[in-house]
C-alpha cells in the first residue's frame, strides 16, 4: 500500500494570490548572489509570508515578511518554495 503524506505540497511563491498566507520551505537557486540577497531580505525557512498584491502583466509581488513589505520579481518568486497555511 502506498504511503500517503498528510503534509500539504509546496509550491512556488509566484503561484500565490493576494491575501494568501504561507510558510517559506526553501530557496532553490544556484545563483549564490541571489540566495544571499534573499536571505538578507529575511527569506528564511520557517518564516511566514503574506501576499499583499501583484502588479499586472506578470509584474512583481508585494509581500509582507514580518513587519516589512518587499517587492519580489516574479522570476525570483519562482525560486522560493512555500506551503500555504
Amino acid at each position: 500500500m502506498p504511503k500517503v503524506s498528510s503534509a500539504p505540497a509546496s509550491e512556488p511563491l509566484s503561484g500565490l494570490r493576494p491575501g494568501d498566507i504561507a510558510t517559506i520551505v526553501g530557496l532553490h537557486t544556484a545563483d549564490d548572489a541571489l540566495r544571499q540577497r534573499l536571505l538578507a531580505l529575511g527569506m528564511r525557512t520557517g518564516k511566514t509570508i503574506i501576499i499583499m498584491r501583484q502588479a499586472p502583466f506578470g509584474g512583481p509581488l508585494q509581500v509582507r515578511l514580518g513587519s516589512t513589505d518587499l517587492l519580489i520579481r516574479t522570476n525570483e518568486a519562482d525560486k522560493i518554495s512555500v506551503r500555504k497555511t
